[in-house]
């Protein structure tokens, strides 16, 4: 399945290469247990599948000139919900991503940040990603991110909380606070906001993904479990965002 999808990628860069109009876009990656029950597999075989839908889906937002891709890997509710063999699976296929696949972030000039909290994550996991994120901290042909034990109102709050230190020790005055203030303290305040978020397997909501950034976000759902979400599936959420008209609460 990966190899076809791969031949799609190739097949369509050329048609959508710096043409989507979208520098920013995310992805919920929902649907891998579901599709993995729906081939009668186990759990594990979705994500697993999954991450090679990634790779796959990471490489064609590079050719269709998508700097920054965004992708909602564990959530904070995933994290105290899921059990602990499925957690640890996950976690190995972030370590392998990480690890054995960083040579090829490299290669593509990609970028690695990872969003969220990093208490709660097994320390090996940690290291890890500040392995990963130092190694390609120079690369500037893109951006991936990857959401990790991340939630947006959580973002929020450790927005909240890293003001209020400033405000405790006398380096900001509260009178001041302004939109631009809570934005500089989130997880990577320099990134821009999605143009594009994208969720897969038929749910319509966004589950405390970027929650700041993603007020002015447009929304495309897909009944399309991430497992099976194919460059097709990706050219019609991109061939969708072009038909919008985003006015940011202008007439």
């Amino acid at each position: 399945m990966v190899s076809i999808q791969k031949n799609s990628a190739m097949k369509h860069a050329t048609k959508h290469a710096k043409t989507s109009g979208v520098t920013h876009l995310g992805i919920i990656m929902d649907g891998n247990r579901r599709w993995a029950r729906a081939q009668g597999l186990p759990p594990f075989k979705g994500h697993e599948q999954g991450a090679k839908t990634l790779k796959v889906i990471a490489r064609a937002c590079q050719d269709r000139g998508i700097t920054i891709f965004t992708v909602y890997a564990l959530s904070t509710e995933n994290l105290t919900q899921r059990a602990h063999k499925e957690l640890e699976f996950l976690f190995g296929l972030m370590k392998h991503a990480f690890t054995k696949e960083l040579d090829e972030f490299v290669a593509q000039g990609a970028r690695i940040k990872v969003l969220g909290r990093r208490e709660g994550l097994p320390s090996s996991l940690i290291d890890v990603i500040r392995h990963a994120e130092d190694a390609t901290a120079d690369c500037t042909k893109g951006t991936i991110q990857f959401c990790i034990n991340y939630g947006g109102r959580a973002e929020i709050v450790d927005a909240v909380k890293a003001i209020g230190r400033e405000i405790a020790n006398n380096k900001r005055d509260p009178n001041h606070i302004d939109e631009s203030i809570i934005a500089a303290h989130l997880y990577n305040p320099d990134a821009p906001d999605p143009d594009l978020i994208i969720r897969t397997s038929g749910e319509q909501r966004v589950s405390g993904f970027l929650t700041w950034q993603s007020v002015y976000s447009e929304l495309y759902f897909t009944p399309t479990p991430w497992p099976a979400f194919t460059t097709e599936e990706l050219d019609k959420a991109l061939d969708e965002y072009k038909k919008r008209s985003r006015r940011f609460g202008g007439s």
